[in-house]
């Protein structure tokens, strides 16, 4: 999810998306990087009991780099680019490496291995009529 600003709102939205997902569980720990907008985003959660008390936040800035790591392919794209002029070139760049990387790496299974499919599953993600 890409957000025009890393603030407390948008790191509550986050973590509500997050842990609204039927496949996770509720974590013991969360670990977060040092941005400070993450410990009221997540005691706003636990006030609105969403998130049990006993949930602890961890805020070190190295210890999430395995999550970190599955963006450096796009980095790697990005980077010479020199940056994006506007947010929804941004937005719609990075869901496009996103869309991407998702189908090579097998985590799409909408379709059967065919090109058509991949054309369908792009043009849904983008709004684009079939």
């Amino acid at each position: 999810m890409l957000s025009a600003k890393r603030g407390q709102k948008a790191a509550k939205r986050f973590f509500k998306k997050a842990l609204s997902s039927n496949h996770n569980q509720i974590p013991r720990v969360i670990i977060v990087d040092k941005n400070p907008a993450y410990p009221p985003a997540i005691d706003k959660l636990k006030n609105d009991k969403i998130l049990p008390k006993n949930v602890g936040i961890r805020q070190i800035k190295y210890l999430n780099n395995i999550i970190e790591q599955d963006h450096r392919s796009i980095k790697r794209i990005v980077n010479p680019m020199l940056g994006f002029q506007s947010f929804q070139s941004a937005n719609k760049t990075l869901k496009g490496i996103e869309a991407m990387n998702m189908i090579k790496k097998g985590q799409v299974d909408t379709f059967n291995y065919s090109v058509l499919d991949e054309v369908n599953f792009i043009n849904k993600l983008f709004g684009i009529p079939a």
